[in-house]
């Protein structure tokens, strides 16, 4: 099925209709902008101009989405509560949205039998226009030798306070040249700063300094915050604190997605 622009907008106004109010925002893209940037052992098997969507999380979906899935659903001991509600949230879209459309939903925390994540959300985040995905190689002349410093995405309006939740490929639906990849916003031009960034993220990710690199509109509130800060094995202590989880299964849960490991998952 072949999609003009005009479908484009469609496809996303219908997401964004469905997630925004819990707090995610939807970005297009096309299989070929990913596919292009990657080894051939990394790129998904899809045509160049099939259709997919990369779906963000916000500061607002911890009160928005998050608390009132605790609420309502309470844990399931299956995985991590918030890849629960993140799923819980875009699954609904998909089948409310698009019945009868074929969509491959990977989430950030999902990986392959080879143990290769579903998708590189960074990357994803970065070609959809979404978010800056700053990178050692965006340094020149770095000051790190043979040391490796893992990249970063930068959010134009929420610096490093949101995280990269999942990718929705549209199989069948294809675009054409309607659909003309936007450059993220290089919300930090200077040498200093991406060094900055980079050392912030990589070697003091505890302290949370690397998501203000850029003034945020918004951050996490306080109670996410101590959500993210808490060990992931104490988490479900911490939610029975709050009033949702009256079983006595204190199972730990379990973080992933690789932007997030290192901040908290958030």
């Amino acid at each position: 099925m072949a999609a003009s622009s005009d479908n484009v907008g469609s496809v996303t106004g219908l997401l964004e209709n469905c997630v925004s109010k819990h707090g995610f925002e939807v970005y297009p893209l096309k299989i070929g902008w990913y596919n292009s940037v990657l080894p051939a052992s990394l790129r998904l098997v899809y045509p160049d101009d099939c259709l997919a969507v990369v779906v963000l999380s916000t500061p607002d979906m911890f009160e928005q989405a998050f608390l009132p899935f605790m609420q309502e659903r309470g844990y399931q001991k299956m995985c991590d509560p918030i890849d629960q509600c993140v799923k819980h949230y875009v699954s609904s879209a998909v089948s409310q949205c698009f019945p009868g459309q074929k969509v491959d939903v990977r989430y950030d925390y999902e990986l392959l039998p080879s143990r290769k994540p579903k998708f590189l959300a960074q990357t994803a985040a970065h070609v959809s226009g979404a978010a800056f995905y700053y990178q050692q190689s965006d340094v020149t002349d770095h000051p790190w030798g043979q040391k490796k410093m893992l990249g970063v995405c930068v959010h134009p309006r929420f610096g490093g306070w949101f995280a990269i939740r999942a990718l929705l490929v549209f199989e069948g639906v294809t675009v054409g040249s309607e659909l003309v990849q936007p450059v993220p916003p290089d919300c930090v031009p200077s040498r200093e700063g991406r060094i900055k960034l980079l050392e912030a993220f990589n070697l003091h990710w505890q302290d949370r300094s690397y998501r203000d690199i850029i003034h945020p509109v918004q951050t996490y509130s306080q109670k996410q915050i101590d959500y993210f800060s808490t060990p992931p094995a104490q988490r479900l202590a911490l939610l029975r604190t709050w009033g949702f989880l009256p079983r006595d299964d204190d199972q730990p849960d379990h973080s992933s997605d690789t932007q997030t490991q290192m901040n908290g998952h958030g």
